[in-house]
């Protein structure tokens, strides 16, 4: 008899979350799964809490050369042995009616359908540090880009995302799996899924709590190169890129005008002030007026927007401080995803860069 699921999870130097993770698959009240690690080069193995689980879970272990997450995530593949695959980060932790959701979904509530590939949604969990929960809002937000992530399903068409993605084995195989971008595999991925005539679903209830990024520093690198796969996605799928992609962009744009005109407001105002101390002009010269306007015209779009979203923020976190930490996520998630769209283009678009030579650090030999 074929085992149902095989879950699989590419490893890179992160053995205490990994611990997190299979606990959370043992809680599982479905139990027909396997479980495939593949460690990719790790210098920090989890070969030691693998073997915790041995004994409670089919689980899998193997240790290959560093080839990123998407040749990793091929590798499991095929050492899998269950009808369908459900791919995970390792960064994530599942309730416990996680796969039972995901079977509901697959053979109750969607009986008639051939559902071939699907993802679920991601939340942040109770125990998260304010950060990770402020950096979880800005990335599920109305506010932010939340819609982009495709986690609504009024949407057209729902692309998974590899945190949370599960596919028929023959289907995976049948589409040769991820690519080799370093950013936006899983994009790519669900892109060749629909381009093939299957179509994946949204299944709400099977959501995991999703650890993300545990400072802003290592956020801002991952939505900067989460900007640049959006170009070189457009690139790959033609026609994919839609008008919320290029809001980011746009809200970048927007706030460095901002930052320029409240300097050249201040500039202006100081100026004023030189000028009255030399009696060169009145104290209510003109330059001190202007400056003053272009102080409020700049300061105006900012401080209303960090407004909204530490008002949405604190009521939905139940936190001031997460709701205060929200305004610099928020910043933090469009403006990084903005500056990388802004190179990427320029890169690919401007000067004919390929992929390859554009962003050799996107990708693994």
């Amino acid at each position: 008899m074929i085992m149902k699921y095989s879950v699989i999870v590419p490893v890179f130097n992160r053995p205490d979350e990994v611990d997190e993770l299979l606990e959370s698959l043992c809680s599982q009240t479905l139990k027909d799964f396997e479980v495939v690690i593949v460690e990719d080069g790790s210098q920090k193995p989890c070969k030691d809490v693998c073997d915790k689980y041995a004994d409670i879970l089919d689980l899998h272990y193997y240790l290959k050369e560093n080839s990123g997450p998407g040749q990793s995530r091929n590798y499991g593949v095929e050492r899998a042995q269950g009808e369908y695959v459900i791919v995970l980060d390792s960064d994530v932790v599942l309730p416990s009616g996680y796969l039972a959701a995901v079977n509901s979904s697959l053979f109750t509530l969607h009986s008639s359908l051939d559902i071939v590939a699907w993802g679920g949604p991601d939340a942040a969990h109770p125990s998260f540090t304010p950060v990770q929960k402020a950096i979880s809002y800005s990335m599920t937000s109305f506010f932010t880009t939340g819609g982009i992530r495709g986690g609504k399903a009024k949407l057209d068409k729902f692309y998974p995302r590899s945190f949370n993605m599960g596919i028929r084995r023959d289907v995976y195989q049948q589409l040769g799996g991820f690519s080799k971008m370093r950013f936006g595999e899983d994009i790519d991925f669900s892109y060749r899924i629909v381009e093939a005539g299957y179509k994946p679903r949204l299944f709400p209830d099977a959501w995991v709590w999703h650890k993300r990024r545990t400072d802003f520093r290592k956020f801002f690198r991952q939505v900067y190169n989460s900007g640049i796969a959006r170009i070189n996605l457009e690139k790959r799928h033609p026609g994919t890129m839609k008008l919320v992609h290029l809001l980011p962009m746009v809200f970048t744009l927007g706030v460095i005008g901002c930052l320029l005109l409240i300097l050249a407001g201040a500039g202006l105002y100081v100026e004023g002030e030189w000028l009255d101390a030399k009696g060169l002009r009145p104290t209510d010269n003109m330059h001190q007026g202007v400056g003053f306007v272009f102080c409020v015209l700049g300061l105006f779009p900012l401080l209303f927007y960090s407004t909204v979203i530490f008002i949405d923020s604190s009521i939905r976190n139940r936190s001031l401080w997460v709701g205060l930490l929200s305004i610099p996520a928020a910043f933090t998630q469009l403006m990084g995803y903005g500056f990388g769209f802004i190179v990427a283009w320029w890169k690919r678009c401007v000067l004919k860069q390929d992929e390859f030579t554009a962003f050799e650090k996107n990708f693994y030999s």
